[in-house]
């Protein structure tokens, strides 16, 4: 299995401490999150996209190019990209040039959001996501794929014989689907054959597991071999201690002030309480073992290769002491168990040299991402 560390960059004050970051201090603490993912092995570092407060992840090209300058091997993902209301003309263009600023590190998750208040921002009606997320993704492949692109549609005027620059750096940008809701977001992916990320956030199990398994079906449909699909996960929140009920204690506190946000309640997550999500749900809470048990069991559920985690919310010393115990008493486990072949072409970075991975100027090889070529 590969690891990614995301955020939605959430700036709120500390549940436990009370401490408050101010905006630049939080995106401090974003390039020290990614630095310390690569140091520690981490495959691959992703900022969402939202629109509006408590969230300063409205520019993912941007963090994303300064996380670039401040690292030289991990992947860039945008976790994800609201394609369903951006311009895929400007999308073309901040994201190639992200991935020549980076070196061809760049992967995108596309998606319509998880968020509704970014509709009227950008003049489209909620009901619209589904279509105007295909219509754009349709016009973004087409632009970095082809010159001369002519085209028509809904939502932004024509286009007759445009080229956009700068062109990316790797022969082709690799492509996610974000999946949470719906199956017109495993219909997408199934219909272009290209992988899937589940959220895996707020709900049991089933319900992910329901929308992976019909982006399997429609593979088999649309002519791919379904049996070399690619997906990834998300994993809710993670804390682990030495025991069940110390990161329980912990984490509570954490937990409780997180579902009370306006984000938490909209996506009506039916857990009621944190036992019970750590019963019933995807939150990644106890001991190391207890932890790589609970990702097996997800995993022989969806069958993921990339499992992503998340410290957002927690004190800065947490943070550390979270992302390092991942890597350390979990990520060893699980990639010597559920071998991976997305990404195989970087070195991890505990595989180098104490000299190698501390030289920042090294010229890592380009990474495109083996999607159905595994």
């Amino acid at each position: 299995m590969k690891f990614a560390l995301f955020s939605l960059m959430m700036n709120l004050p500390n549940a436990v401490t009370g401490e408050a970051l101010t905006t630049q201090q939080k995106f401090h603490n974003i390039l020290e999150q990614a630095r310390l993912a690569e140091r520690l092995g981490f495959d691959a570092y992703g900022i969402g996209e939202r629109h509006g407060a408590p969230f300063l992840s409205s520019s993912p090209p941007v963090v994303l190019t300064a996380i670039a300058a401040a690292t030289s091997r991990i992947r860039l993902l945008t976790t994800v990209t609201v394609l369903s209301v951006l311009d895929p003309v400007r999308v073309a263009e901040d994201y190639a040039t992200l991935d020549q600023l980076s070196g061809g590190r760049l992967e995108m998750i596309i998606g319509k959001g998880n968020d509704p208040r970014h509709y009227p921002l950008f003049g489209i009606r909620e009901e619209e996501q589904w279509v105007s997320l295909a219509e754009r993704y349709e016009l973004l492949k087409r632009l970095w794929t082809e010159e001369n692109v002519t085209w028509q549609g809904t939502y932004r005027p024509p286009l007759h014989e445009v080229t956009t620059w700068p062109r990316p750096l790797q022969q082709s940008i690799p492509i996610w689907h974000g999946s949470a809701s719906s199956t017109l977001s495993t219909e997408l992916a199934a219909k272009y054959g290209e992988p899937l990320f589940t959220s895996n956030s707020f709900h049991p199990q089933a319900k992910y597991k329901a929308l992976i398994d019909h982006y399997r079906e429609r593979l088999d449909y649309y002519g791919h071999d379904a049996s070399r699909a690619v997906i990834g996960s998300g994993a809710g929140s993670l804390y682990l201690a030495d025991t069940r009920e110390e990161a329980i204690r912990r984490y509570t506190p954490y937990y409780n002030a997180f579902h009370a946000t306006a984000a938490a309640q909209h996506n009506q997550s039916p857990f009621t309480d944190l036992e019970d999500n750590i019963a019933r749900g995807p939150v990644l809470i106890g001991s190391p073992e207890q932890v790589i048990e609970k990702i097996m069991d997800y995993h022989a559920a969806f069958g993921h290769q990339v499992l992503s985690i998340s410290v957002d919310g927690l004190s800065h010393s947490e943070q550390l002491e979270q992302v390092e115990r991942f890597a350390q008493d979990v990520a060893p486990v699980l990639r010597r168990e559920l071998p991976s072949v997305v990404w195989n072409d970087l070195p991890v970075l505990s595989q180098l040299s104490p000299s190698s991975a501390s030289d920042t100027s090294a010229s890592w090889p380009s990474a495109i991402s083996p999607l159905f070529q595994v």
